[in-house]
């Protein structure tokens, strides 16, 4: 990336982080759902513009390579397991509903949702590559002409990331404030220093945006060292202590499988995000 490029970034982002930081002053989940219904409307209208685009003009599918090399499959796991990967909102959101019971089965809102994101994924990725090649950068936004209409999707997708940030954020409030909390024991202040905790972490994720140029790695080493963690190393060790007593071999192999697969992706994709990241900074 052009330093100067990179530079106009980092104004960019200093430039909308007070707002950020006002919008993640809203501390109750159900404040935060329009904004939410907002942002996915958004993100919709942007998808139908992006498709425009990518459905003009396709090359023959032979021109396109059918795999990668091997070297970036755990930069794929990586990548593939922060998009989809969204257990850290499942149970708060699970718990702020008027029907629970609604939220899995078949046909509920978990398999639902799922399914929807994994085809409008799957597609855009499809025909992001078949259209771009190996042009195709670390988000389809980049690549799509600088015209009227184009340009107003990355400003949708700006915006829809701008309100769903504070969603987002309310996860990780949620686990680490409430300890933090109790070791404060003037009740007045209690208020004032979540405030003040809000805005450290909401500074942390804004120095990694400013400081890791390319979006790709970046996701890449989320998706690897987190987002394998949450979905795919935890929930096998919980169920198996959680249902030792059944003794099912089907289980345990099952847990076993999802385990040492995220152990790999976790292993695999953070080593290879890191040293593809400091190249990216220093060489």
């Amino acid at each position: 990336m052009d330093v100067n490029d990179h530079s106009h970034d980092v104004i960019f982002i200093s430039i909308i982080l007070p707002f950020v930081l006002a919008l993640c002053t809203v501390r109750k989940l159900s404040h935060l759902a329009p904004f939410s219904l907002f942002a996915n409307a958004l993100t919709l209208a942007g998808l139908v513009i992006i498709a425009i685009d990518l459905f003009q003009d396709l090359p023959p599918t032979s021109s396109r390579k059918l795999y990668a090399d091997f070297r970036q499959l755990p930069l794929f796991f990586g990548t593939a397991i922060y998009a989809f990967e969204g257990i850290g909102v499942i149970l708060p959101l699970e718990n702020k509903m008027k029907e629970p019971e609604a939220f899995t089965g078949w046909t509920g809102i978990l398999n639902t949702g799922m399914t929807i994101v994994a085809v409008m994924y799957i597609a855009t990725g499809f025909y992001g590559y078949l259209k771009y090649g190996e042009a195709a950068l670390g988000s389809i936004t980049l690549n799509i002409p600088n015209e009227p209409l184009y340009i107003s999707v990355k400003l949708i997708f700006a915006l829809a990331i701008f309100i769903s940030y504070s969603l987002q954020f309310y996860v990780p409030m949620q686990i680490m404030w409430p300890s933090l909390r109790e070791r404060i024991s003037n009740e007045r202040w209690q208020l004032p220093l979540e405030y003040v905790f809000r805005a450290f972490l909401i500074m942390f994720t804004f120095t990694m945006a400013a400081v890791i140029p390319d979006l790709g790695l970046f996701i890449a080493l989320v998706g690897a060292a987190s987002s394998s963690t949450l979905a795919l190393i935890f929930p096998p060790i919980l169920d198996m202590i959680s249902f030792y007593k059944q003794k099912s071999l089907l289980r345990l192999l099952k847990n076993l499988f999802i385990l040492i697969f995220g152990l790999f992706v976790f292993v695999s994709g953070t080593a290879v995000s890191i040293k593809e990241i400091i190249n990216t900074l220093f060489l």
